[in-house]
């Protein structure tokens, strides 16, 4: 490759505990000894993102380090036969953007097992519109629909504005499911237009949560924040009901009994995307790029470059993003 240098968000330790992050040009011949380089075109933010390009080293322990979990684009170089030059490709979760240079810079060199090829139907912003997020969310429903079905009930959606969740409420609306929002912001608006058929406010539901389970409503669960949320939720599951946990941003705590496990045989799923294994990762990208696809995802996000991406990584510290915000690294 003839490039010698790109642009990429810095965030570097000038004190100790404080952090900058600069916008500026980097040697390509930096990045890790990895099989395959990338030309990110899109990038999305996540969480996580903040978190790292906030000095948080139980995410990104040595820095300066380039943040950014998600990247799509077209392979510049392979030292593997199973990926090729010019592919277009989506690299999420594993290491990229923790302890290894992520997607907000205009270029990733990743292990080859990182890499996942653009399903027909997908192109590199589509893709990172989605991105970890709504991967994440899509990992939660394929987990969810192998036993709940649209006529078993209600399917409560928490923390609904956020990236997970509100892709979590745009899919599985898609799919025919009736969904319940809940959310602490008063975005009723939005998050009816993405098919949430009722939303309730987060201190309406944890108004009586004290009983060891609750009156059941919800076929199914999928949550994004953990803490008292998905305690309430678990008790509130109907008999034989699904919950996926993929979040802990409430608190990693879950003050919860037995009781709804055994009396109402209430399942609790883990969703862990970042270790997803690979055939399963496919086989999600694909359902993603055809049947859960729905057909206004370009009203789900906002676009940013690298040099708007300070502003946006406050204000989803300070929980005031909704939905998705993408990265575009042209």
């Amino acid at each position: 490759m003839d490039k010698t240098s790109y642009t990429a968000m810095i965030v570097e330790e000038t004190e100790k505990n404080i952090f900058t992050r600069q916008i500026r040009e980097v040697p390509v011949k930096d990045l890790p000894d990895n099989d395959v380089l990338i030309r990110v075109l899109y990038s999305s933010l996540n969480y996580k993102d903040a978190l790292s390009a906030t000095g948080n080293r139980g995410v990104t322990r040595h820095y300066p380090h380039t943040p950014g979990i998600d990247a799509a684009g077209i392979v510049e170089e392979s030292r593997v036969t199973s990926v090729k030059k010019g592919e277009q490709v989506i690299v999420t979760s594993y290491d990229l953007g923790m302890n290894t240079k992520g997607g907000f810079g205009q270029y990733i060199r990743v292990p080859a097992d990182w890499v996942v090829k653009m399903p027909k139907g997908l192109d590199e912003k589509e893709s990172m519109i989605f991105g970890t997020a709504g991967f994440t969310a899509s990992m939660s429903i394929f987990k969810l629909i192998e036993t709940i079905r649209p006529e078993h009930g209600e399917i409560l959606v928490t923390g609904a504005t956020g990236g997970v969740g509100s892709m979590a409420v745009a899919i599985l609306s898609w799919l025919g499911y009736s969904v319940t929002a809940l959310s602490g912001k008063t975005n009723t608006a939005f998050l009816t237009h993405l098919g949430a058929k009722a939303v309730i406010a987060r201190k309406d539901f944890l108004a009586d949560t004290t009983s060891p389970v609750l009156k059941p409503r919800f076929a199914g669960v999928i949550d994004t924040v953990g803490g008292e949320i998905l305690a309430a939720a678990v008790k509130s599951a109907k008999q034989n009901g699904v919950v996926t946990c993929c979040g802990n941003v409430a608190s990693p705590d879950l003050p919860l009994n037995v009781y709804p496990f055994i009396l109402r045989g209430v399942s609790l799923l883990g969703i862990d995307s970042q270790h997803c294994p690979m055939n399963l990762r496919t086989r999600i990208w694909k359902k993603i790029s055809k049947d859960w696809k729905f057909d206004f995802i370009d009203s789900i996000y906002e676009e940013t470059d690298l040099h708007g991406l300070n502003e946006k990584i406050d204000l989803i510290l300070r929980g005031e993003l909704k939905g998705r915000t993408l990265v575009n690294l042209n």
